[in-house]
């Protein structure tokens, strides 16, 4: 009775042990999956969008506030219509509400995508659009097929089930089916635009997650993207170390980070 007993204990231990184990593995991959931060070149358009699509978007914005003091997330209402994650320049339209019969009203706005060039994300502002399609499957397959990044719409989106047949990434303030035909006049593009609040000029970098979109200014790109890149293996080191002493309190007293 006293061998069974030890026995169990001795596999109950040995079981424990394993687990802890495993804990311990599965805690290192998610650190070794986030690189240690490097300098980085900000002339190096490339390795600046690739540096922000291994960061989390709210390392972005946490490193954007602490290095300019400004906001530059989007709000909740801007959400995606397939959880996705993409890094690209800012190619920015906007349409002014007018009713029309001109059947060119809306010509600059097509210029515009077949001017855009591979990893542009889409960034247009509809005045006063939260119930009108600034795009749908057609706009979003022309995208697609000049390797746009994204896009993001200040407006609604429509042909939602072919963009996601398709995986063409897009944000928007809603899903409705009306069109922007007769409606609306083309009203610049590369110009510098307010989406859903948040100042935007062409070229600056757009990086979206499920947590939402940053919009990080070309100038401060790099910076930014160095203290992000701190900021998320910071963080994600943090997992282990709260797991190991199940304490937040004394993980942030470590690393600095919450």
């Amino acid at each position: 009775m006293k061998q069974s007993s030890l026995r169990r204990a001795g596999f109950y231990g040995f079981l424990t042990a394993a687990v802890l184990v495993i804990l311990a593995v599965a805690a290192l991959a998610r650190v070794a999956q986030t690189p240690a931060p490097a300098s980085i070149d900000p002339s190096n358009t490339a390795a600046l969008l690739e540096g922000y699509r291994h960061v989390e978007v709210a390392s972005v914005s946490d490193a954007l506030e602490q290095l300019t003091g400004r906001k530059m997330y989007m709000s909740h209402r801007m959400r995606p219509i397939f959880p996705t994650k993409f890094a690209g320049l800012a190619l920015t339209v906007v349409l002014k509400k007018e009713t029309n019969n001109d059947p060119n009203a809306l010509s600059g706005m097509l210029a515009a995508i077949d001017q855009g060039t591979k990893d542009s994300v889409y960034v247009m502002v509809v005045e006063d659009g939260i119930d009108i399609a600034g795009m749908g499957g057609l706009m979003g397959t022309a995208m697609y097929s000049r390797e746009f990044a994204g896009a993001v719409i200040d407006g609604g989106v429509r042909d939602v089930a072919y963009l996601k047949k398709i995986g063409f990434p897009v944000y928007a303030l809603g899903i409705v089916p009306s069109t922007s035909i007769h409606h609306y006049r083309f009203g610049g593009s590369n110009i510098p635009v307010v989406c859903d609040g948040v100042e935007v000029k062409p070229a600056d970098i757009i990086v979206a997650d499920q947590d939402g979109v940053v919009v990080v200014p070309r100038s401060e790109a790099a910076k930014v993207l160095e203290l992000a890149q701190e900021m998320d293996f910071k963080e994600h080191s943090m997992y282990a170390y709260i797991e190991k002493l199940k304490s937040i309190q004394e993980a942030v007293k470590k690393f600095g980070r919450l």
